[in-house]
Parts: structure tokens; sequence; C-alpha cells
């Protein structure tokens, strides 16, 4: 099988971004053909940092690399060091109804966002932000995207545009298929568990990023929101604090969810959460100090991305070729 997914150079990554997708990557890399991306043009389309945006795409590498990724046994390359994904991208347009992209929930809260700010403005490229999306997946003949819950529309619309295209030009695409944890997809924030946890929050007690010390993890873990109750239990609606630590520590210890009530009974919030606590330091630490040697490394990190990207030009090539012949372009 195939496997492609990426993620955007725009900030530190957290617990939410880490179990919903990034943990099962080395995970898939032994049995699989697996191509993961930085997908830096995507981070561009709202406000970023130009001058510190490489460091960024170094500390997202050193993260792949810490967390077990094997430049050995997967292809590992910078979005925007293969032409051929604006290539597709646009090609994509073509065929693409204006308003499958203006009912896309993301293009919806990011623009709601964009409006609420001073002098904003929301850019073409948010609009056709799935549209990338889905020449990144679609370029690599795709089998399966490993992604969190709110990345699962994206999905869709790029099966759509797959389907299609192969109508209308014959088949050229492979019609990918999403891989989404059913527990954990969607890690809550903890000062509001009703919302997804998110780096782009204000309050970044919300957060616990995979790089956090162990004062801010505890102090974070300790403030997060429980209710007024004592038991715990998992019941997202009636109990959405408690049920979001206890997917966390769920899916950090390897135990069900069934099991982690069962391992807190009779015990109260205060001993869930300092348990929590202790897990993810010991968990997040040895990652934590992993990518901080790699950030260092910046020749080998350069390295990494070269091969990724001899290796990914290689079937971008070779697919935008076909791609242009389909459509009646000349390829020369």
């Amino acid at each position: 099988m195939k496997v492609f997914s990426g993620a955007q150079p725009s900030g530190k990554i957290h617990i939410g971004n880490y179990l919903a997708a990034i943990k099962n990557w080395a995970e898939l890399q032994d049995k699989n053909e697996c191509l993961f991306s930085i997908v830096d043009l995507h981070a561009i389309t709202v406000d970023y940092d130009a001058e510190n945006f490489e460091k960024k795409i170094n500390q997202l590498l050193a993260v792949y690399l810490a967390i077990g990724l094997d430049p050995e046994k997967v292809t590992i390359f910078l979005q925007s060091e293969i032409k051929e994904h604006s290539e597709l991208a646009w090609l994509l347009s073509t065929i693409t109804p204006l308003n499958e992209l203006q009912r896309m929930t993301q293009f919806k809260d990011k623009s709601e966002k964009v409006a609420g700010k001073s002098g904003a403005t929301i850019n073409a490229g948010l609009l056709n932000y799935p549209i990338l999306m889905a020449a990144d997946i679609l370029l690599y003949q795709t089998d399966i995207v490993p992604v969190g819950q709110d990345q699962v529309q994206h999905i869709e619309f790029a099966r759509t545009i797959a389907r299609k295209f192969n109508k209308k030009f014959g088949q050229t695409f492979k019609v990918p298929e999403a891989k989404v944890l059913k527990i954990g997809a969607k890690i809550m924030s903890l000062v509001d568990p009703t919302k997804k946890m998110s780096k782009s929050d204000e309050n970044q007690e919300s957060c616990i990023y995979i790089t956090d010390s162990e004062k801010d993890i505890k102090r974070k873990i300790s403030r997060s929101v429980t209710d007024s109750g004592k038991k715990i239990k998992y019941d997202a609606k009636k109990k959405a604090g408690i049920s979001n630590l206890l997917t966390i520590y769920s899916l950090f210890s390897g135990k069900t969810i069934k099991e982690t009530e069962k391992h807190f009974i009779n015990k109260n919030y205060k001993q869930l959460k300092e348990e929590l606590s202790d897990l993810l330091i010991e968990k997040l630490s040895p990652i934590s100090k992993k990518i901080k040697e790699l950030e260092g490394r910046d020749i080998y990190l350069k390295e990494v991305l070269e091969i990724g990207r001899k290796k990914a030009q290689k079937i971008a090539k070779s697919s935008m070729e076909t791609v242009k012949r389909k459509m009646g372009l000349s390829i020369n």
C-alpha cells in the first residue's frame, strides 16, 4: 500500500497532532511505501513569519525523525521543492466547481478568523487549499492517507476530484482512503473540552506541546477543566473534560478506555491529573530530547530532504506526464 501524509511547519506540534496522525506514521513505514511531506505551501495561506520559516521547517523535520521515521524506509520531502504539486493543483482547479471549495468547513472557519482581524483579507490560496491537498495526495497514487478527524472532508474532496478526473479523461488516479483513529482522532482543548485542541488558540494553556517542559506539562494538566462531579468515567457529552483526559491517558498508555476507567476506580480527579502528567512526561521527554539534538544538525537535515526530494521528484514527474498526456497537453 502507498501512504501519503504531511504536516504544516506553522508552529509547535501538540499532542492532538501527534496522536491523531504523526504517531501513526512510524507504525506504517515497515509494511508500506510511505511518503511524508512538510507541506510548506499550505502554511503560507495564512499570515506567517517568513524570516523564521526555514527554522520552522527544520523543527518539523526534526519531529518527523524524532518520532521514528527512517529516511531509508520512507520518503521525507519539502512540498515546495516538487513543482508538480503546484502544477497539478492548477490543472485540477479547472475541473473543480467553485461551490465545492466554498462549502469546505476549514475554509469557513479560517475565513471567519481572518475576517475578524482588522485590515486582514481572505486570500485565494485559502479557498484553493483543498485542491492543492488533493494534488499532494493524487500525485503519488496514494492508497491511504492517515489524518485527524478534521481533515476527513479534505480527503473526501480528493476522492471526488479523482473520480471526476478519471471519468472525464480516463482512469488516471487512485481514489485514496482516509485512515482515522476511532478513538483519539480529535483531542480536545484542556481549557474548553468542547473545542478541538489547536495551536492557533490564543490561550496556550489549552495545548500540550510535545516539546513542553515537565513543569509546563504538570501546570497545564493540573489546570485542565473537569467538572463538579467526582466519578472518573468516560462520557463525552456529560463529562467532556474528564473524557478528554481519559482519552489522552488511554492513547499514551496503550490501555483501552474501559481499562483506563477501571484503573482509576476509587481515585479522584487530582490523582488522575497527577498520573496523566507523569505519563506524558515519561512518553514525551525522550522525543523532546531527540528533537533538540536533531535541530542542531543542519547538514544532516538538508541531506534527508535532498534524498527525499530526488525520490519524490521521480514519481511526481512520471505522474504529471501521464496527467498532461490525458488532458491533451504537451509533455515536452
